[in-house]
């Protein structure tokens, strides 16, 4: 037990301090299946203290004082603080979710990003003067809601941290951050870089724990004035009931089924190349995910020939390897993929091609094999529901009526493609379907800080990223002074 990386505790008030649980959570790699360190069990008793620490510095401490050009400057001068420890929160990043290295040192430069632009917004954020009656003067404003609740997920825990707890800190709340049992290292040392970086107490507190303890506590209390939850339809469905008996309001991204459609007077060989990478980035594991892709028919034969050369040449393997994707994040998810995809092939669907698992991979990761599947019903649960790991359903399309309604053929609506080569078409198309956000000749935005996230149906409600997320943020007051 000596090689296992020991609890820290709770982070309350810049420092860390005991779980009043006292039990702790193993730490598993994916990459090996292995313990290679703990993490406290934070209870209710924990995540009170937290939100009081939260209450204290935003109504009464040094935190609730800094102007908003002062805490913009806190916040830019933290992505340098993060861009100076990179390489140390890569590896933390790479170690608990076994993503290639290279994917986890872009994921720590848009953790920087996040904080330098949010830094940069922070006084930005201006009201209205209001035309009235004579003798009035309306101006509104907007202020901070209070004590914010972040209950982020495992499949990027530094990018989430960034794009959650960045907003609310740039508007003036005090965040509580309930970080995923399975991956928490990164939001860990950067409440720690928080400190360090000159904020004061109680404006960033990290609760490990449950989700069913810790996350359940923080979504429900009653000190907490807004939460941010990004994970399954499930949870999200929690954690709304739960906002709404508080009389609070709430931002809740729950995952996608996202299409790529592709016509054949696309630029194929960038179509074929960008689907790919859109199923497996993060081992599929990524709300977008490009998990399913139709395409017109008249080139069906012609594309699905280049995408399974390209599948063909994908490998899985750890960190240190570097390769394209590495492992799901843990045993439970690896057999519920294997379950989901043992019943799409007893209905039907046949594997077209696959990808590698990389020989020196140890047998003990929980890695899943590329796939790509075809003869896929539009109604079956592969075709609909997200299965959160690296594998395609592709699907053709005679008409771009036929194509819209298969895109909006599920209940989620986060990210879609089009891909065409003709304008106005991809215009049109896009404008139909059902999708937060749309990409045309194109499918990701390498974080894409700047570009408002969110989603349409089951996907949520609510917008992330952007200048956007700090009116979620915020509350509008609107001032009204009688003056004659």
């Amino acid at each position: 037990m000596s090689t296992i990386i020991p609890a820290k505790g709770v982070f309350i008030n810049n420092r860390w301090q005991p779980s009043s649980s006292g039990k702790t959570i193993a730490m598993i790699a994916p990459a090996t299946g292995k313990v290679f360190g703990e993490i406290a069990r934070g209870t209710a008793a924990d995540i009170d203290a937290a939100v009081a620490a939260a209450r204290h510095a935003f109504e009464k401490g040094a935190w609730g004082k800094l102007t908003a050009t002062e805490r913009g400057r806190l916040l830019t001068n933290f992505g340098r603080v993060i861009e100076k420890h990179a390489e140390e929160l890569a590896l933390l990043e790479a170690t608990d979710t076994g993503k290639p290295m290279k994917q986890a040192r872009a994921d720590v430069t848009a953790v920087s990003r996040y904080f330098e632009y949010y830094g940069g917004a922070a006084d930005k954020v201006h009201g209205d003067t209001i035309p009235f009656l004579n003798g009035y003067l309306v101006n509104t404003l907007y202020e901070p809601v209070g004590v914010t609740a972040h209950i982020i997920p495992w499949n990027y825990p530094g990018q989430m941290f960034g794009r959650s707890v960045a907003a609310a800190l740039a508007m003036g709340n005090a965040t509580v951050v309930k970080p995923a049992e399975e991956a928490c290292q990164v939001p860990m040392r950067l409440a720690e870089l928080c400190a360090e970086a000159g904020f004061p107490e109680g404006a960033v507190n990290v609760v490990p724990g449950l989700g069913e303890e810790a996350g359940a506590a923080l979504s429900s209390h009653r000190g907490v004035d807004f939460i941010s939850f990004t994970g399954s339809p499930e949870v999200g469905t929690l954690i709304q009931i739960a906002a709404a008996k508080n009389h609070i309001g709430c931002t809740l991204e729950l995952g996608g089924k996202s299409p790529q459609i592709v016509f054949g007077d696309a630029d194929l060989a960038a179509a074929v190349q960008s689907v790919a990478g859109a199923i497996v980035q993060n081992a599929g594991q990524t709300c977008s995910a490009g998990s399913r892709v139709l395409v017109e028919r008249r080139i069906w034969d012609r594309f699905l020939t280049d995408l399974s050369q390209r599948f063909s040449q994908i490998r899985a393997g750890t960190p240190a390897m570097d390769l394209d994707l590495g492992p799901v994040i843990s045993a439970g998810q690896k057999g519920r993929i294997g379950a989901m995809l043992a019943r799409a092939e007893t209905a039907g669907a046949r594997i077209l091609a696959r990808g590698q698992i990389a020989a020196g991979a140890p047998g003990t990761g929980y890695y899943v094999t590329p796939t790509i599947y075809h003869e896929v019903d539009p109604a079956s649960e592969l075709a609909r529901e997200e299965v959160f790991g690296p594998i395609l359903a592709a699907m053709p399309f005679d008409s771009e009526e036929e194509a819209i309604r298969l895109a909006n053929g599920t209940d989620f609506g986060l990210v879609a493609g089009v891909w065409s080569g003709d304008c106005s078409r991809a215009i049109r198309v896009a404008r139909k379907v059902r999708a937060g956000q749309l990409f045309v000749n194109g499918y990701g935005a390498g974080g894409g800080i700047e570009l408002p996230f969110g989603g349409m149906k089951k996907s949520g409600h609510g917008r992330e990223k952007g200048f956007e997320a700090l009116y979620e943020f915020g509350a509008m007051k609107t001032l009204i002074i009688k003056h004659d």
